[in-house]
């Protein structure tokens, strides 16, 4: 279900969600033309942040910053690809000479394919937009958070980072490595000023489905998912709220956290 466009989005300048000490802070997000992605730049452009919406799609992204107003740029890129990823970061830090959040949100579904069944191209395919997009996007941006001696890195993996039966086999596979990545860096950069956080949404109301081709929605329903929550699927702006708690001040002691962001699935 895609979201609904909003004429305009109020930015409080007062309203700071990062540790920066800068006046104003740069939020990347990728993934930022549609569903969780567009909501989280909606979200952080709201809490006062200047955003960079990054996605594949070009149009999506250009909609997305229109939306949001003067504090956005759009930018179109392929996490996937490593030169793609260093004219994302560059663009970044020219138009605002800093990046103080990232949310690496991009990614593709793999249409539910069980091990024995999955095409190796498409596997190869999910691990590479999943997994190695997540890990070039932030080995390209680390180096400027780094230099400025904080940052907060928001990851979107999904229920199928910590369970089996949740998703086909690469998606799973991909969401595992976006988990190990997730506690790699928090571990390695803390005492550099650098926090590094996962959620992991349960069903959620986005395209995402139409990155499988084939996939068919009531797959998810033979993988069985129970959420506690009346059994809804969840609004993409539920995800980004928390995603902004995660790279504010409030949760400036919460760093290497999976956090399930999922009615009660989790729990189940």
């Amino acid at each position: 279900m895609p979201l609904a466009r909003p004429a305009s989005v109020p930015i409080e300048r007062d309203a700071h969600v990062t540790d920066s000490t800068s006046d104003e802070y740069v939020a990347l997000i990728t993934g930022a033309g549609s569903g969780i992605g567009r909501a989280m730049a909606v979200a952080f452009a709201k809490a006062g942040a200047h955003v960079v919406a990054c996605d594949i799609d070009a149009d999506s992204a250009e909609r997305t910053a229109a939306d949001i107003g003067g504090a956005a740029i759009a930018v179109a890129a392929d996490i996937s690809d490593e030169a793609s990823v260093a004219t994302l970061v560059e663009t970044a830090i020219s138009a605002y000479g800093r990046i103080d959040v990232l949310c690496n949100n991009a990614g593709i579904l793999d249409s539910m394919a069980l091990p024995a069944d999955i095409p190796i191209e498409l596997w190869e395919r999910v691990l590479r937009v999943n997994l190695t997009g997540t890990f070039l996007v932030t080995h390209a941006v680390l180096p400027y958070m780094l230099t400025q001696g904080r940052g907060a890195i928001v990851n979107t993996a999904s229920e199928a980072g910590i369970r089996g039966g949740a998703a086909g086999a690469a998606y799973t596979a991909s969401k595992h490595g976006v988990v190990g990545l997730t506690r790699s860096v928090a571990w390695a950069y803390a005492k550099d000023g650098i926090r590094c956080n996962a959620i992991l949404p349960g069903p959620t109301l986005t395209g995402i489905a139409e990155s499988a081709g084939s996939f068919d929605p009531a797959g998810i329903t033979r993988l069985g998912p129970v959420i506690a929550l009346g059994e809804r699927m969840a609004e993409p702006e539920q995800m980004a709220d928390v995603a902004v708690f995660l790279a504010s001040e409030a949760a400036s002691f919460v760093n290497g956290a999976i956090v399930p962001v999922d009615g009660g699935w989790s729990a189940a």
